[in-house]
């Protein structure tokens, strides 16, 4: 069901709440791509609040434009309104999802792919939270400025264009903490509504992300 959270600063944004099934293990935020809270994204809450988390999927874009979800094949459009957000109202934002989530008791950890993969990492740098996972996160040069407070997983494509392999490399260099797993496959291989997407990786990453929030949250 959609919510409506309030962050630090007193802005008000819509955020998908997605119930645990069974026996309330702790929380997850989900944050999104440069298309805002789709369908896609839905069905991976559906798939963790399965296994007993509680989820919240921000909409990051709502301080530029309130509901907005981009079909897959406008990414230009994401794209101006992922560069036209900032980074401390985003976070701001993130913060507010986080501390929903902790008001129902136990861990909160949090995911996020491309854009929103980033924001993980940052997430475990600057809040308190459990663990951090980053699919194929994206603007990994921004946050090499303070070290992480929680752990993170990453998942990346071998042959990814949005991360070379250099700025991967660097981010290793940076964050010697950051656990990460390399899968033969591109950009967004984890999103089951592109082209993009690779089954085998895709499978392996939620396995691996899956014995993660158990050790992190469990």
């Amino acid at each position: 069901m959609m919510t409506t959270l309030t962050a630090a600063d007193g802005h008000e944004f819509e955020c998908w709440i997605e119930p645990a099934q069974g026996e309330r293990k702790g929380g997850l935020v989900i944050l999104q791509e440069i298309f805002g809270v789709t369908d896609q994204l839905k069905g991976v809450a559906s798939r963790y609040a399965a296994l007993g988390y509680q989820v919240a999927i921000p909409a990051l874009f709502d301080r530029r434009e309130r509901g907005a979800v981009i079909p897959f094949g406008e990414a230009l459009r994401g794209r101006d309104l992922m560069l036209a957000s900032d980074q401390a109202e985003t976070m701001a934002d993130v913060a507010a999802a986080v501390d929903h989530l902790k008001s129902d008791g136990g861990k909160v950890a949090v995911m996020g792919f491309c854009w929103g993969g980033g924001l993980a990492i940052r997430a475990a740098q600057k809040l308190d939270i459990a663990g951090g996972v980053a699919f194929y996160g994206t603007r990994l040069p921004q946050y090499l400025d303070c070290p992480l407070k929680a752990p993170v997983l990453g998942h990346f494509g071998t042959s990814d264009d949005h991360v070379p392999p250099e700025m991967l490399d660097q981010a290793k260099a940076y964050l010697p903490e950051l656990e990460v797993h390399m899968y033969d496959a591109g950009h967004a291989f984890a999103n089951d509504a592109r082209p993009s997407y690779v089954a085998g990786a895709a499978d392996l990453a939620h396995q691996r992300t899956e014995a993660f929030l158990e050790k992190v949250i469990g």
